[in-house]
């Protein structure tokens, strides 16, 4: 469980994200209506009595005697829950899309954080100048939501269907620091990430930087995870001569994820990566 100086930081997230979600909530409902919901299949994970829900689209045309790169996209906190659908909110377009899912053939899976766990091992300090600072802990026990994420992904991996070279993971805020968390946890598994207004312990990246390639995004005028966080995860990989880009949007804020998901090439490069 989180301690209570986390739990009512994040929590404010959601308001955080009120504005914009404002905007984007009638696009969302169009979309839904078309059947963009149902190109997910609901799922839950069980391991032990506990519950991890996820969503998971399978390629046009799905072949299981074929194999498939898979994508495990996580969510920020504004998202949690046990509802099994508000994880769709942010990125589930971007895979759902017609062109692209013709053009790149995927196993797409976004799982659902609990409203009262976070995907991260995390500490907030707030510093002497009254600002928030994350003390991040990856080498310490996972968070239970992490537990039973890692237990997902390996089970998917074992898939007959999957392409254990081509399994990649990406996530926002709250999901972009389970993006490095994740990846340093498991570091074998992944072929390429790409954490947006993320960030984590520079010292984890050792575990990783020369397994998986980064693309890190992150807003220069984001005022709830300071860019700087990413900044220093890239110049640690690259540091131990791993391969990360980074990209820094000059006029955005926290939401960095909108500029992103536009970016051309990103799918391209990501299912360009192979282990």
């Amino acid at each position: 469980m989180l301690n209570q100086s986390v739990k009512k930081f994040w929590k404010k997230l959601p308001r955080l994200c009120l504005i914009g979600m404002v905007g984007i909530m009638p696009s969302i409902n169009k979309v839904v209506g078309q059947g963009f919901e149902s190109l997910y299949e609901a799922k839950v994970f069980t391991h032990k009595g506990k519950t991890l829900p996820y969503r998971i689209m399978y390629p046009k045309n799905f072949n299981p005697e074929q194999k498939y790169p898979l994508v495990i996209f996580l969510h920020g906190s504004g998202e949690r829950g046990n509802d099994n659908q508000k994880q769709l909110v942010h990125g589930a377009s971007l895979f759902a899309n017609d062109s692209v899912r013709s053009r790149f053939p995927a196993i797409v899976v976004f799982p659902q954080c609990p409203d009262d766990d976070f995907w991260a091992n995390i500490k907030e300090n707030p510093n002497q100048q009254g600002y928030r600072s994350i003390e991040f802990l990856p080498e310490s026990k996972p968070t239970a939501a992490m537990d039973l994420l890692i237990r997902l992904v390996n089970g998917l991996k074992r898939e007959s269907y999957v392409d254990s070279r081509r399994i990649y993971v990406g996530g926002l805020s709250m999901g972009g620091m389970g993006t490095f968390e994740l990846v340093a946890r498991i570091p074998k598994v992944f072929a390429a990430a790409f954490p947006i207004c993320g960030g984590s312990n520079p010292e984890s990246a050792k575990r990783y930087a020369h397994k998986v390639k980064f693309w890190v995004f992150h807003g220069a005028k984001d005022d709830v995870v300071p860019p700087q966080y990413s900044i220093d995860m890239v110049s640690s990989i690259r540091k131990l001569g791993g391969d990360a880009r980074l990209t820094v949007y000059p006029d955005a804020g926290h939401n960095s994820w909108d500029q992103a998901f536009r970016e051309p090439e990103l799918l391209l490069w990501l299912f360009s990566c192979k282990k």
